[in-house]
């Protein structure tokens, strides 16, 4: 009985139609002369689009095998003429951000905070020291991207890529209990991934982003728990801090570029380190979250987690495009991330 998928996937199909037709098909290039084969020579690498073609650097689509320059510059001559490249007015672009939808926390208090939850076409970082949630937080999301909610949100299922072997299903069946939820239907809609290293974590960006395609305006949420712990252990030493980071920083880009291509919201957690500079500068805390700048930029949103007494959480906006810097109390109960009790 998908009592939930009925709910989540039919409900107001206007607004699943607006949602399908967000990104162009990179079929549309066999109009403009581009053939059959090379299209699925794109497809191979994750590239379903055509602003997914806009994205993608000549340098790096001459490196998938059988395209030569030659072909490469013909298929940017076609994307080119089913996009609009150039500059658009302020007020252009804010109706084009009106597509963009929030998915609760679960915790009024924690999206007021984030101005109405986790946001699309946008990177949601969450860094905390154990214990603070993340993971708690990350199985919440994924009964609560299902859920319509305000301003014609449909809900939507979820995809889970897990770096830490954190994910247990048992506890989204808690959580929709607390919503009142078909159990089945809720792990119907997750796609769990297992990501063993930090290539493969990579390597999975291109599934999630054919399954996008395949499945247009049905999946709205990608969480990667946590963003960092296999670069953490792939690369080790300063002398492979920078091919660490250019790594992180191709796949962070991957990240924002797929949230802006399909319109969904990615929601990543990431670890904490001891910073030993800390004590030469009195900072209150000498704890600070790893990935460095590159991370730090990449990142739209930034939340830091700490401790609070017994079940109670702290949530700091730490950067934020939009969000003033503030705090908020959550709690964590057998339900998942609700509203602190007073």
């Amino acid at each position: 009985m998908k009592v939930l998928e009925e709910q989540t996937l039919e409900e107001e199909s206007g607004y699943q139609d607006d949602e399908e037709s967000f990104f162009q098909d990179i079929e549309l290039l066999q109009k403009h002369g581009i053939n059959v084969a090379d299209i699925k020579k794109l497809k191979s690498v994750g590239i379903c689009t055509v602003k997914g073609i806009q994205m993608t650097t000549r340098r790096a689509l001459c490196n998938i095998k059988g395209l030569s320059e030659a072909k490469v510059d013909k298929i940017k001559e076609a994307a080119g003429k089913l996009l609009t490249c150039g500059f658009q007015t302020a007020s252009e672009y804010c109706i084009k951000r009106k597509q963009v939808f929030h998915i609760t926390t679960g915790s009024l208090e924690f999206d007021k905070l984030l101005g109405g939850g986790v946001e699309s076409m946008a990177i949601t970082e969450a860094f905390g020291e154990f214990r603070t949630g993340k993971t708690q937080l990350s199985h919440t999301l994924c009964v609560t991207a299902q859920l319509p909610g305000e301003y014609g949100y449909t809900g939507g299922k979820v995809i889970f890529i897990d770096t830490e072997n954190t994910f247990r299903p048992e506890r989204l069946k808690d959580i929709a209990d607390r919503f009142n939820v078909d159990h089945e239907a809720v792990l119907d809609n997750v796609l769990y991934a297992r990501a063993y290293t930090s290539e493969h974590q990579m390597e999975l960006l291109d599934f999630v982003a054919a399954k996008f395609h395949e499945e247009g305006g049905v999946f709205k949420l990608l969480i990667i728990d946590s963003i960092m712990a296999l670069f953490r252990v792939d690369f080790s030493g300063r002398g492979e801090l920078a091919e660490r980071q250019q790594k992180l920083a191709q796949m962070l880009s991957r990240l924002q570029k797929i949230s802006e291509e399909y319109n969904v919201a990615v929601f990543v957690t990431n670890q904490m380190t001891a910073d030993p500079g800390a004590g030469m500068t009195f900072q209150a805390d000498p704890k600070k979250p790893i990935g460095g700048h590159i991370l730090a930029h990449a990142s739209t949103t930034r939340i830091s987690l700490r401790k609070g007494r017994a079940e109670l959480r702290i949530a700091k906006i730490f950067d934020s495009p939009h969000m003033p810097e503030n705090e908020a109390t959550f709690a964590i109960t057998a339900g998942g991330i609700t509203d602190a009790k007073d």
